[in-house]
């Protein structure tokens, strides 16, 4: 397993009418990814951004863009979402359709690294098959949808078991109510991708709630 953290602050909490001053603020922390969160208002009930807004926010950074689809039938959207400078393109096998192995290499074709993801409610070992060929597997903590949720700890087993089954250098992500006190929990499970929004934009110093996410 990957020993070193992550920390991927989810841009749908930063302030959107200074993004451009937000985005440097995280230049400068320990956070090297950024996450972005796509709803569609079909999978989950939130609607946020599309491509044509990542796109935009590629040209102000070189961070490692991270993007989550919370969105009906993925395969349709993957090359605007690759073409619009994603770097690793994590979609939920609930939305899938029993379409995932198609998915996944679909988005392998573009040369992105894949995550798969699922809520805190579906199994894990329905997944299983996938983490030789994924790059990322992504544990909800919340229900997809709404930031601001508090941490689901049921969830901590289904981290437990992807660092027990999968290969060394898989990563294992986790999203939903990060802060200092969880992040410890969920790392010490095996997670070493941490996303947190609130937790960090709303922080009074960004750089050191990043450096407690560490």
């Amino acid at each position: 397993m990957n020993n070193e953290i992550i920390v991927s602050p989810s841009v749908l909490s930063a302030d959107f009418s200074n993004l451009d001053y937000e985005l440097k603020k995280i230049e400068k922390s320990a956070a090297k990814w950024i996450h972005l969160d796509v709803m569609d208002g079909h999978f989950v009930p939130n609607i946020t951004f599309g491509a044509p807004l990542i796109k935009c926010i590629r040209k102000k950074t070189q961070l490692f863009f991270d993007a989550h689809l919370m969105i009906e039938k993925p395969h349709k959207y993957i090359e605007s979402f690759a073409l619009s400078g994603c770097d690793l393109i994590n979609f939920h096998y609930e939305a899938t359709e029993g379409e995932t192995i198609n998915v996944i290499n679909y988005i392998k074709s573009f040369n992105k690294k894949v995550g798969i993801s699922i809520k805190p409610y579906t199994d894990i070992k329905l997944i299983e098959k996938y983490f030789d060929i994924v790059d990322m597997v992504l544990i909800m903590t919340v229900e997809p949808g709404f930031s601001g949720q508090k941490f689901m700890d049921f969830c901590i087993p289904k981290i437990e078991f992807v660092k027990k089954q999968a290969k060394d250098n898989l990563l294992i992500q986790v999203d939903g109510g990060i802060n200092d006190k969880t992040a410890k929990l969920v790392k010490q499970a095996g997670a070493n991708v941490l996303v947190s929004g609130n937790y960090i934009f709303k922080a009074n110093d960004l750089n050191l709630a990043v450096n407690s996410l560490l």
